[in-house]
């Protein structure tokens, strides 16, 4: 027979671990504050919702408990990351804000840039053909243990969070190792394809998220494009009202 009362304290117990694991998860505006504590000066207005968005969706994974971190999900941050704000101004404040971005959900910024930097030279290494049939399974390589662990266990695990930065960090592979490959489109779709099907991901997710990434990536480029113009052009109507100023000021008579 049950015993309602141990059954009901056993309930109990279980829903104040619940309630207690739910208040400990951080909130995108714990984040938020926690970024804006240690990058103290003003982003500019066209970097901020690239910043602001980025920062979401690292946390929304961070939160997540499928989520495990991992290289080429820190490639895929850096690579957003160096891209979007290549441009920016002031120069020194870029390392500022990363650092601060990446703190913000309790991660190291040097693990990202060292595993990053580990991948890149990995890939330029590698022939694409190699690095395909690594990153697809189809023939693992013993270059880097960790890695090639890595990618087996996405490879078997059902409840792998797959992530657009996951699919950025893929991308930037092989980018590093054939810039060409991905400026073809069938060659770079079937790559894709076949690194999709071995890691047990979805091919349309894969192909769309990167879609996504090229497109923001070119309306960036001319955002800036649009904003440099218009500051050339307040300059150049700043300088004529100058000169117009100069001109028409009537030069002292000799008598004044």
């Amino acid at each position: 027979m049950v015993n309602l009362a141990k059954l009901a304290v056993s309930k109990k117990i279980k829903l104040s671990r619940l309630k207690k694991f739910v208040n400990n998860v951080r909130t995108v505006s714990d984040t938020k504050r926690s970024f804006y504590t240690l990058h103290t000066r003003p982003i500019n207005t066209i970097y901020r919702r690239v910043v602001e968005e980025l920062m979401v969706e690292m946390h929304l994974l961070s939160v997540n408990v499928n989520f495990n971190y991992n290289p080429i999900y820190a490639l895929g941050i850096v690579t957003t990351f160096d891209r979007f704000m290549a441009d920016y101004k002031p120069e020194q404040d870029k390392e500022s804000i990363f650092h601060a971005l990446i703190k913000s959900v309790e991660a190291d910024p040097n693990v990202y840039r060292q595993d990053t930097q580990r991948l890149q030279s990995l890939a330029s290494d590698l022939p694409v053909s190699d690095l395909i049939g690594w990153l697809s399974q189809s023939n693992p390589q013993e270059r880097d243990g960790e890695l090639q662990n890595i990618l087996a266990v996405i490879a078997n695990n059902q409840n792998f969070k797959y992530s657009r930065l996951f699919a950025i960090g893929l991308y930037a592979l092989l980018e590093s190792s054939d810039p060409e490959l991905v400026k073809d489109e069938k060659r770079c779709n079937d790559a894709l394809s076949s690194i999709a099907n071995g890691l047990q991901i979805s091919d349309e997710k894969l192909t769309k998220d990167l879609e996504l990434y090229r497109s923001n990536l070119e309306k960036m480029s001319q955002a800036i494009t649009v904003m440099a113009d218009m500051v050339a052009a307040e300059r150049k109507k700043r300088e004529q009202r100058g000169q117009a100023s100069d001109s028409s000021a009537t030069p002292p008579t000799e008598k004044e």
